[in-house]
């Protein structure tokens, strides 16, 4: 496998391709700076939960990236993390507890961290495999990759895949890559 661009954001920071880019904010806030400069045209974004935030923004810089250099279309996404969607869990939790029995939908829709790749799938039309794993570590992520791409024997596929983790809306880390198979 060969990886074309890789993206690595923590909540201060965010490398692509081995750069940094600059950031002002940090946490949830860095994530809308970066939808505010690079993407700014997909409304439903401040809808989402940190880890779709999370997701769709790395997703989105690593797509442009691949635009600019004239990659080929995505085949698959393969995502994966420890904790799943405890964080947006833990927020949903909140509105049925004291009383409350009317929670809210809002919330409901991402208690399923497998969300995120279903966002990037439709933002950018990717009709192939979709997953998201939930795993103590990321090289057991590595292995369900080689494998999901192998799958098709000799065609060449290209996925965008990696390890994307948040617990809470201000610690987060992602590392995704966009891989090819040779």
């Amino acid at each position: 496998m060969k990886t074309i661009h890789e993206i690595e954001i923590t909540t201060t920071e965010v490398i692509l391709d081995r750069k940094p880019i600059t950031v002002q904010e940090s946490g949830d806030k860095m994530l809308v700076e970066l939808y505010r400069r690079y993407v700014g045209d997909y409304p439903k974004f401040f809808k989402m939960d940190t880890l779709s935030r999370l997701g769709f923004i790395a997703a989105e810089l690593l797509l442009k990236q691949s635009a600019i250099s004239g990659e080929q279309s995505v085949d698959a996404i393969i995502l994966a993390n420890r904790s799943a969607s405890i964080k947006n869990d833990t927020d949903y939790l909140a509105t049925i507890s004291n009383g409350n029995y009317y929670p809210s939908p809002a919330l409901f829709v991402y208690t399923l961290p497998n969300i995120v790749a279903g966002e990037i799938a439709i933002r950018h039309h990717i009709q192939g495999e979709t997953a998201f794993y939930i795993l103590d570590t990321p090289e057991q992520l590595e292995q369900i990759i080689q494998s999901t791409l192998q799958a098709q024997g000799t065609t060449q596929r290209t996925a965008l895949a990696g390890w994307c983790e948040c617990s809470e809306a201000n610690k987060f880390y992602a590392k995704i890559q966009l891989l090819r198979t040779i």
